[in-house]
């Protein structure tokens, strides 16, 4: 009885000083360090070329593009998540997608990943959306399993498409 009370303890404990907050414009360096913090847990810093002025301008400019959720422990930032909004016309309703979620390693297994995708399903139901969508890369077990945990169905028969330089150019250009 004792251990699990002191278990239950310890699982409340590292939440207490955990905030959620929007990000802001004054936000944006704090931003591209979790973004690039990202990029290296995925192996993809040499694709990761954000800086402040391009968060300020898409993330808080005349016509956003996506808004961020900040996680800090006693003040200081351990999470992120942005994200922007869809719509599923199978559904009739907006869908809020998580382009971003990122927790520092060392914060990791104290709530600020759970605390931001709470803040987020909150926000989402506020603003009628009838689902959360998010892709997670195939090796990333940990994460694929806190997913599974939150009830998240992994949706393996889609295929993440995408166009980008030379082929987005060409393809712009065709028939014009």
């Amino acid at each position: 009885m004792a251990r699990a009370r002191r278990r239950r303890r310890a699982r409340v404990g590292p939440k207490r000083g955990l905030s959620v907050r929007r990000g802001t414009a004054r936000d944006a360096a704090v931003i591209c360090e979790l973004i690039r913090g990202l990029a290296r847990y995925e192996r993809l810093e040499r694709q990761c070329v954000i800086g402040p002025a391009a968060v300020r301008r898409h993330g808080f400019g005349r016509r956003p593009y996506f808004e961020t959720l900040i996680c800090r422990r006693d003040g200081q930032p351990i999470g992120l998540a942005l994200y922007f909004f869809t719509y599923s016309t199978f559904l009739g309703q907006p869908t809020l997608y998580l382009e971003d979620l990122f927790v520092l390693p060392e914060a990791r297994g104290a709530g600020a990943g759970r605390a931001l995708l709470r803040a987020l399903a909150r926000l989402a139901l506020r603003r009628g959306c009838g689902r959360m969508e998010w892709a997670v890369l195939d090796w990333n077990t940990p994460s694929i399993r806190f997913y599974r945990r939150l009830g998240a169905g992994l949706r393996k028969e889609w295929i993440l498409t995408r166009l980008t330089g030379a082929p987005l150019r060409r393809l712009a250009r065709a028939g014009s």
